[in-house]
């Protein structure tokens, strides 16, 4: 979900860079082993006055990519960069870290034409809210390095590596990485070829668009959730008190909910602060399948809805919210965004200190 968004972000600012006929230089990590901040379809931009945006890793890499990259960009050759950590800070390739891993990043000038047109129809196909979209490219062989298709379920939506048999093979192997949903690095046809998936962003709808409502839209927004904020109070619903929403909704709950598609995917959080309103809101969302609803207040509250409305009360989560402690506005907004991650990954929420695998492990 972060992936799809910082994607979108990238492309977005490589169109105006080309507009501006400006250049620029790709990093996307395309394999990562143990340990990771990030994992791999994890993009850096390098524009031509060094500037950044995305990165691949928690801030250990990104300026010996950034080094790389700019050398990348005068002689236009891409360069897949491997990184091996040690054990210590004595075994790692001269940069005075260790994170006892490896990575391996593809860097690549977006200047071509043949980049250009992938990003532009990656970033049309984003705008558009597609389903979920790969983008697979040829990261090492004998020809054919940087070239790329982008495909769906479907097969090739755009792009080309240049042989109609390899597209094929390349779609069919995004295909069955669309399944699964993982990005990976993978041998084809001679070709060492990395797919990077993009699936389409969770739902997540906030009934009530009170004051104490902008930070958790802003947040779950910043993370990757595609916001729609819905209120019976017109006033309430503006661009510019939650311009990172995707939607704004004005609708009560007893009026036709189809506008908001509530499916097995949709996450909510209820908090209009009226018992009455945040009573209904719960009983529609449960009964459109909701896996999800988050009710703001107390656990008396939460009991008193459940049982006047006999609904199963496992797919609903009063008080919202991991236990962080948190007071005020913002604290409970990351708190409840903690919780919709943590939900969304089928994961606890507890200590990583107490967690004996690795941190991305199911």
């Amino acid at each position: 979900m972060k992936h799809r968004k910082e994607t979108g972000e990238i492309v977005a600012r490589v169109g105006g860079l080309a507009a501006a006929g400006r250049c620029a230089v790709l990093a996307t990590a395309v394999r990562i082993t143990s340990s990771s901040y990030r994992r791999p379809g994890a993009k850096f931009l390098i524009e031509d006055d060094g500037s950044t945006l995305g990165g691949v890793s928690g801030g250990c890499l990104e300026a010996d990519v950034r080094a790389i990259a700019l050398d990348v960009m005068h002689t236009g050759a891409p360069r897949l960069l491997h990184y091996e950590t040690g054990s210590d800070d004595r075994t790692v390739w001269g940069l005075g870290l260790g994170c006892n891993g490896s990575v391996d990043i593809f860097v690549q000038s977006v200047t071509t034409p043949h980049v250009r047109e992938i990003l532009q129809a990656v970033h049309v196909l984003l705008e558009q809210d597609a389903e979920p979209l790969a983008i697979a490219t040829i990261v090492g062989a004998t020809d054919g390095v940087g070239r790329s298709i982008v495909a769906d379920a479907g097969g090739v939506l755009a792009g080309s590596t240049g042989s109609a048999d390899l597209d094929r093979e390349l779609a069919a192997t995004a295909a069955r990485c669309l399944i699964d949903g993982a990005s990976r690095l993978h041998e084809i046809g001679g070709h060492l070829v990395f797919t990077d998936v993009l699936t389409a962003p969770p739902r997540l709808i906030i009934c009530g668009a009170g004051d104490d409502a902008r930070p958790l839209v802003s947040y779950a927004a910043d993370v990757g959730f595609a916001v729609i904020v819905v209120d019976h109070r017109a006033a309430y619903l503006s661009t510019e008190r939650f311009p990172s929403a995707r939607r704004l909704v004005h609708l009560r709950p007893d009026e036709d909910l189809a506008a908001l598609g509530v499916d097995t995917r949709t996450f909510v959080v209820v908090k209009t602060h009226s018992f009455g309103s945040d009573r209904e809101w719960v009983r529609r969302f449960v009964d459109g399948g909701a896996p999800y609803v988050g009710i703001l207040g107390p656990r008396a509250r939460r009991d008193e809805i459940v049982a006047q409305l006999g609904v199963a009360s496992e797919a609903v989560f009063g008080p919202v919210g991991l236990d962080l402690g948190a007071d005020g506005p913002e604290q409970v907004a990351i708190s409840i965004v903690a919780e919709l991650l943590a939900v969304r990954a089928g994961r606890e929420g507890g200590h990583l200190r107490r967690k004996v695998e690795a941190i991305h492990a199911v």
